[in-house]
């Protein structure tokens, strides 16, 4: 009689038999979690799983997932969540303890890996803390800061991707305490160092303009952008390819009329910030202006259809209902996926995130399907939804 190991192994055999194309097309089709259970199966599969053209191959398949970042003020626990797209319960990914005092949070996801940043404002060299994770394999990675040779006024870590070389790099703008000199670094994770870039301004552009803060960056197409947060909100691109800057003026439109709006709501006063934002919109770069929602129950966003020629298109999306009147705090795009882009109003209603999507073909809105919390994230009141994204398995290793 056969022992089990023996049994295994004869079944291992026969599936070898199987042409290396055939077995790697079979298995790239399986979920995540059932790929980095195959890894046990023989040291051949484990080579073959982790070799990098499986790696590819498996991402081609396009497993989309939703990303859900939560955060308890009470006990001061970050928890990272995933959904399927086509609703239901949610999956606990990770739980890390966030002992950093931060003003505010960030994530940006590009080909299966989010980066996720706290940051608090006006503290110098410590202020941005980054972490790369990988929500397929539930793994998480702390960037290393970068190595300091004076005092910052402002750093800012961006997330991107350098096409060429088919790698997720961090780009560190930095800006001197006393000095107008501002410094660039990349993070590359193929092999964890930092290296120092020498970038000179683009044509027409003066450092001076970063004295204020950096927004979050947006990448597309191997350019991670990055908004001014002056009066022009204009744009700075970092060619990763090229090791290059760019300058892209934004539509005057853009420009809000007033920084902040004043709204009621249910008998109460609200303030709200007109601050446009960035989006990648199906390979383009755009920008979301919500100046004038509270008067015209619309958004507009300008997508920058032709980059050379540097040829930006406004969309605007009407909501179906007060947009005022949806929930607090007050919707806006999280994402996009294909043509859609998807709101949040990040309130739970009993257990379930309600999601809205505006599809641009159609200029309609529809429903998500509801994705239901359990009673862990439900009966905390002091729970934070403040991060819902679209991203696409990766078994890719940190």
């Amino acid at each position: 009689m056969e022992t089990l190991e023996e049994e295994e192994e004869q079944s291992t055999m026969m599936v070898d038999r199987f042409p290396n194309e055939i077995i790697d097309d079979i298995l790239s089709r399986l979920p995540v979690k059932s790929i980095l259970r195959s890894r046990s199966v023989s040291k051949p599969w484990l080579s073959r799983i982790s070799d990098p053209s499986f790696t590819i191959l498996h991402f081609a398949r396009h497993r989309t997932a939703v990303f859900i970042a939560a955060y308890d003020t009470l006990t001061r626990k970050r928890y990272f969540l995933s959904a399927a797209p086509d609703g239901g319960p949610v999956t606990h990914l990770i739980t890390f303890d966030d002992s950093y005092d931060t003003d505010y949070t960030a994530a940006e996801h590009l080909n299966g890996l989010v980066c996720f940043t706290c940051t608090k404002l006006f503290s110098g060299n410590d202020s941005v803390h980054a972490f790369i994770v990988n929500p397929s394999t539930r793994q998480m990675f702390k960037i290393p800061h970068p190595p300091y040779k004076t005092n910052y006024r402002h750093i800012c870590f961006l997330f991107g991707f350098d096409e060429c070389r088919n790698e997720h790099k961090i780009l560190v703008v930095r800006k001197a305490l006393r000095s107008t000199t501002v410094d660039f670094m990349v993070f590359c994770m193929s092999n964890y160092t930092w290296r120092k870039i020498n970038a000179d301004p683009p044509a027409d552009f003066s450092w001076d303009r970063l004295s204020c803060d950096l927004d979050a960056g947006v990448c597309v197409n191997g350019v991670v952008h990055m908004m001014l947060l002056d009066s022009s909100f204009d744009i700075l691109g970092f060619d990763f390819k090229l090791e290059k800057l760019s300058f892209i003026r934004v539509p005057q439109a853009v420009v809000p009329r007033v920084n902040v709006t004043l709204y009621h709501r249910n008998g109460q006063d609200f303030m709200k910030s007109n601050k446009p934002f960035m989006m990648n919109i199906n390979g383009c770069l755009g920008v979301v202006c919500h100046d004038s929602v509270t008067e015209r129950n619309e958004i507009h966003v300008w997508i920058l259809r032709d980059y050379d020629n540097r040829v930006w298109v406004k969309e605007i999306v009407t909501f179906p209902e007060s947009w005022i009147e949806v929930g607090s705090p007050l919707p806006l795009p999280v994402d996009v996926y294909m043509d859609e882009i998807i709101f949040s109003s990040r309130k739970v209603s009993g257990n379930v995130i309600r999601l809205h999507v505006y599809n641009m073909k159609t200029r309609c809105f529809k429903s998500l399907p509801q994705v239901t919390l359990d009673d862990q994230f439900v009966s905390s009141e002091n729970m934070r939804f403040n991060h819902i994204k679209c991203y696409v398995e990766n078994i890719m290793p940190l």
